[in-house]
C-alpha cells in the first residue's frame, strides 16, 4: 500500500515527463520569443553603424563645395570644376545627387531632384552638417546639407546618394551577426534539454529508491543526497507515511481487538446451545434460551456498536456530508427514542432545551449516533429508579450535557473509558467499550471537545460535549 501510494507521488512517466515539458518550456519559450526582437534590434543596430562612414563621406562631401561657394556682387558663385564634379558621382555603387542653391532658394548648380528641407527643419543658423532621409524617383536617399551664411542670407548645400550600399553593409553586419544564432539556438537547446535531464536525475533516483522497497515498507525515507529543493517535498512524504504507520496500526489493533470480543459471545452462544439441546426438562430448556437470547443481543449490540465506529471513522472520508442541524430538536427526539428503555428500569429521564433552535454544522447520522451513545450509557450505568437528565444550551457553542445519578467513573479512569474495548473494573453492566471511543471519534469529525466529569450535584458522571458554530447564523 505505501509502494502504491509513493508510486502514484513520484514514479509516473507521464508526470515526471509534464515536469520536464514544462520547465522546458519556461526555458525556451522568452527564448524564442525574445530572438525575432534580437533581429529587429540587430538589424536597426546595423543601419545605425552602416550610415556613420557614408554619412562621413557625405559631409567630407558637402564641407568641400561649402568652400567653393562665395558671394559675388550680390550673386551666389559655385566655382565647381569638371573634374571635381565626376569625382564626386564617380561611384559604381550608388547614385549621387548634389545641390547649391541661393540666398532665395533658387538652383545656383546640381540636381533639381533633391528636396528642399521641410519646414520644422533646422533653421539656416545652423552651423553644422545635418543629415535627414527622403525619396527620389522611388529610391530611397541619404541627404546631407548645410546652410552657408553669405552676407545677409544664406545658400544651401545638400549632396545625396542611393543607400544600396549602405544596405549592402548592413546586411553584412546582421548576417555576422544572425547567422551564428542559427547554430547557437539549436545548440543551446540541446544543451538546456540535457541540463534538465540531469536536473530531474534526483528525481528519477528518488523513484527508484521507493520502487526498490518492500510492500509494507512505511520507514522513513532518508533525505540523505537529496537537494535541497525536494527536501521540504520528503519530509511531507514521510509524516503522511507516518499518519499511515499509525492509521494501519491502529485498524490492525482495532480488528484483533473486535476479533477478541467477539469471540467471547459466539463462544456463549455455542455453549448455552449445546446445553439447550442436551435438557428434556422444558423448564431449563427454557432457561438456556433466555440466556441464548441475551448472548444474541450481546452480540447484535457489540455488531452494532463496531459498524458505527466504521461509520465514524469513514464520516472523516465526507461518507457524511455535513448540513445544518438543529441540536436542540435533535437531542430532544433522540431522548424521546430511550424513553422506553428508562421505563423499563424506572429510570426518570427528562430533557432540557434551549428553547430556540440550536442550529450548527454537522451530520445528522452521527450526531444522533453520538447522542443515543451519551444516554445509553447514562442509562446502563443508573441503577433502576435513577435518574437521567439531556441538557442542552447555546451560545458562542452548542453545548450538550447527559447527567446521571449512577455508579460514576473513578476520576483516574475518566480519560481511559475513551480506549476502545474498556472498561470499568467492578462494573457489572453488560457493555462493549465502544460507547465512549464512538463519542469521542464523532466529535473530533465535528471539531468538538467531549468531557467527562463527576455529577456537580451528587453521585454519578456529567458527559458534555461541546460544539462550535462557525457559519452558522
Amino acid at each position: 500500500m505505501a509502494e502504491a501510494e509513493a508510486t502514484r507521488i513520484f514514479s509516473t512517466p507521464t508526470e515526471l515527463n509534464s515536469l520536464f515539458g514544462e520547465i522546458l518550456d519556461w526555458m525556451l519559450a522568452p527564448l524564442l520569443f525574445l530572438w525575432p526582437i534580437s533581429i529587429a534590434v540587430t538589424y536597426h543596430v546595423a543601419n545605425q553603424i552602416a550610415n556613420q562612414p557614408y554619412d562621413q563621406a557625405l559631409a567630407e562631401n558637402v564641407g568641400a563645395i561649402t568652400r567653393l561657394v562665395k558671394l559675388v556682387n550680390g550673386r551666389v558663385v559655385v566655382n565647381f570644376p569638371a573634374p571635381a564634379r565626376a569625382l564626386l558621382r564617380a561611384d559604381e555603387n550608388d547614385i549621387t545627387y548634389y545641390q547649391v542653391s541661393g540666398l532665395r532658394g533658387n538652383l545656383v548648380t546640381g540636381d533639381r531632384e533633391i528636396p528642399q528641407p521641410a519646414q520644422g527643419e533646422p533653421s539656416p543658423e545652423a552651423d553644422s552638417v545635418l543629415f535627414r532621409d527622403e525619396d527620389i524617383n522611388g529610391n530611397d536617399i541619404r541627404v546631407a546639407y548645410r546652410f552657408v551664411p553669405l552676407g545677409t542670407g544664406h545658400a544651401l548645400v545638400q549632396v545625396a546618394e542611393t543607400r544600396k550600399k549602405r544596405e549592402e553593409l548592413a546586411g553584412r553586419i546582421i548576417s555576422g551577426v544572425i547567422l551564428p544564432q542559427f547554430a547557437i539556438i539549436p545548440l543551446a537547446v540541446i544543451l538546456v534539454y540535457l541540463g534538465l535531464s540531469r536536473g530531474i536525475a534526483p528525481l528519477n533516483r528518488l523513484q527508484q529508491r521507493i520502487r526498490a522497497r518492500r510492500p509494507g515498507d512505511l520507514a522513513p525515507i532518508s533525505i540523505l543526497g537529496v537537494p535541497e529543493e525536494l527536501r521540504p517535498v520528503i519530509a511531507a512524504f514521510n509524516e503522511m507515511m507516518a499518519r499511515l504507520e499509525a492509521n494501519l496500526t491502529a485498524q490492525q489493533r482495532f480488528i484483533a481487538d473486535a476479533a477478541h470480543q467477539m469471540r467471547t459471545p459466539l463462544t456463549g452462544l455455542k455453549t448455552q446451545t449445546e446445553l439447550a439441546l442436551s435438557e428434556t426438562d422444558p423448564q431449563l430448556m427454557r432457561r438456556s434460551l433466555q440466556q441464548i437470547a441475551e448472548s444474541a443481543d450481546h452480540a447484535v449490540h457489540l455488531i452494532n456498536q463496531l459498524l458505527a465506529l466504521a461509520r465514524a471513522e469513514a464520516g472523516y472520508e465526507k461518507v457524511y456530508v455535513f448540513e445544518r442541524v438543529d441540536l436542540d430538536s435533535l437531542a430532544r427526539s433522540v431522548t424521546q427514542e430511550n424513553v422506553p428503555s428508562a421505563l423499563a428500569k424506572g429510570i426518570d429521564i427528562g430533557f432540557e432545551g434551549s428553547g430556540w433552535p440550536l442550529w450548527m454544522e454537522g451530520s445528522p447520522v452521527l450526531l444522533h449516533e453520538l447522542i443515543s451513545n451519551l444516554i445509553d450509557n447514562a442509562i446502563k450505568y443508573t441503577p433502576d429508579g435513577g435518574k437521567v437528565t439531556v441538557r442542552v444550551r447555546g451560545g458562542a457553542f452548542a453545548l450538550l450535557e447527559v447527567e446521571d445519578n449512577g455508579i460514576g467513573i473513578p476520576e483516574q479512569e475518566l480519560e481511559r473509558v475513551f480506549e476502545r474495548f474498556y472498561r470499568v473494573l467492578g462494573s457489572e453492566v453488560h457493555g462493549s467499550g465502544l460507547g465512549l471511543p464512538i463519542v469521542r471519534e464523532i466529535a473530533e469529525l465535528h471539531r468538538a471537545r467531549v468531557q467527562l466529569g463527576p455529577n456537580p450535584i451528587g453521585p454519578g458522571t456529567m458527559a458534555r460535549a461541546v460544539f462550535p458554530r462557525q457559519g452558522v447564523s
